[in-house]
């Protein structure tokens, strides 16, 4: 998992070594096991490791490409979260999930599962982006894993399907009532 180093220091990528060092002492002081009012030894213990990456050149430019990395993360986390299509897509996807299961499930309640690969297939999404959304339904009790190793829907997933339908029907019905 990577560490923010810059932001465990309280200081700016820009620091100097300078710089670097006057805080390191300042949170040395501060967190060190012998100090009784404001000792931490975990605490103490990840200042050292960054004053350590931080004040070496070499270890600093490589940790500096990390740092951009996870920076470049964190813009695009914050960007995709921003996004309310991107929500709106994984609704749908969920969804359609559910529904393929239903169907399933209704057609032959004996034998109710769908493998892995053919739910990739009738979901048109790729098993990166359907681990997410398995992982939710399975979560929420609406899909689990039966003995053969498929997927199928639950009583819980069952009624979450047929609440969606009905608040669907009232929104059509609603629509057209205007």
């Amino acid at each position: 998992m990577f560490v923010d180093y810059y932001e465990l220091l309280e200081i700016s990528p820009n620091a100097n070594s300078e710089t670097i060092e006057r805080v390191f002492r300042y949170f040395a002081m501060r967190y060190h096991p012998d100090n009784q009012d404001t000792g931490d030894e975990s605490r103490f213990s990840e200042i050292l490791e960054a004053h350590n990456v931080l004040k070496d050149p070499a270890k600093r430019a490589s940790y500096d490409i990390q740092y951009k990395d996870h920076l470049n993360l964190r813009t695009e986390l914050a960007g995709e979260a921003g996004n309310n299509t991107t929500i709106e897509r994984d609704v749908a996807i969920q969804e359609k999930l559910l529904s393929l299961l239903y169907v399933k499930r209704r057609q032959d309640v004996n034998n109710p599962g769908i493998g892995d690969t053919e739910i990739e297939r009738l979901s048109g999404c790729p098993r990166e982006h359907l681990e997410f959304h398995l992982w939710y339904l399975k979560a929420k009790g609406w899909i689990g894993r039966i003995e053969n190793g498929t997927f199928a829907i639950t009583v819980e997933g069952i009624d979450r399907a047929n609440a969606e339908h009905r608040r669907d029907t009232t929104t059509r019905l609603l629509d057209h009532a205007g």
